[in-house]
């Protein structure tokens, strides 16, 4: 079987949408719905018919668009089980250690709750791809909204979790303001300060910083890093104060 396609595209401010599609099966998502008309866009450039949305948390500009686009394609959506009833036009919701078989290609769902309370991502193990929404980001993570500390430590560990060569295809594009606190979170982190280096030239060019892989978020980003949850929560509340 084909490895999924995957298209990336800007949307609102600062979001990204990823539309994942399989030719063979006609099958198409759009990884959570920010906004309409940047969605419908993608689907016009690719030529791909929209079967279903892949919501991975509650938030508005992560989901504002489900409505309008299941009216205009008929689309299914799946989203998080502990959040169902705040997930527009949800069809299936889905927890921990279940699995959504999207053409052949088998999701599996991974509750990351932190930054809201039922956040899900979708890790395709056998593409070899992770869709992570808000929890994990380059060189950062999600703020810690409706979870404890202690839950998004816990995210992070099962994040870690993944094959070291995961993409992880994440849904803001932050990773500048991310690196300007993380070299001061990890200052000897030689790794760190290429990164960041190396940010600083592709924002320069518009370039995006999304997607990343397990191994350089292992290697660098000091949320992931943190080796507790008593220093995880530092280095998180410190990251708010930044």
């Amino acid at each position: 079987m084909a490895k999924l396609q995957v298209h990336q595209f800007p949307a609102l401010s600062d979001n990204y949408g990823f539309l994942i599609h399989d030719a063979e099966a006609g099958v198409t998502a759009s990884i959570d719905a920010p906004e309409e008309g940047a969605v419908q866009q993608a689907l016009a450039d690719t030529g791909w018919s929209l079967t279903h949305i892949l919501t991975t948390h509650h938030h508005a500009d992560h989901t504002q668009a489900n409505a309008p686009l299941k009216a205009a394609t008929g689309c299914m959506i799946v989203g998080p089980k502990p959040e169902a009833s705040k997930v527009p036009g949800i069809d299936l919701a889905l927890g921990e250690g279940e699995t959504f078989d999207f053409g052949g290609h088998i999701a599996q769902v991974l509750e990351t709750p932190g930054h809201t309370l039922g956040h899900i991502v979708y890790h395709f193990a056998d593409d070899g791809i992770c869709f992570a929404g808000d929890t994990l980001f380059p060189l950062g993570c999600g703020r810690v909204f409706e979870g404890t500390m202690d839950q998004m430590w816990s995210s992070m560990e099962k994040m870690a979790a993944l094959p070291p060569e995961t993409v992880v295809y994440s849904a803001h594009e932050y990773t500048q303001a991310n690196a300007a606190f993380a070299v001061t979170a990890e200052p000897d982190n030689a790794a760190l300060k290429a990164r960041a280096a190396e940010i600083e030239k592709l924002r320069a060019n518009g370039t995006p910083t999304v997607p990343t892989t397990m191994a350089l978020e292992m290697e660098t980003n000091p949320f992931i890093r943190a080796g507790s949850a008593a220093r995880f929560a530092e280095v998180r509340t410190a990251k708010d104060n930044f």
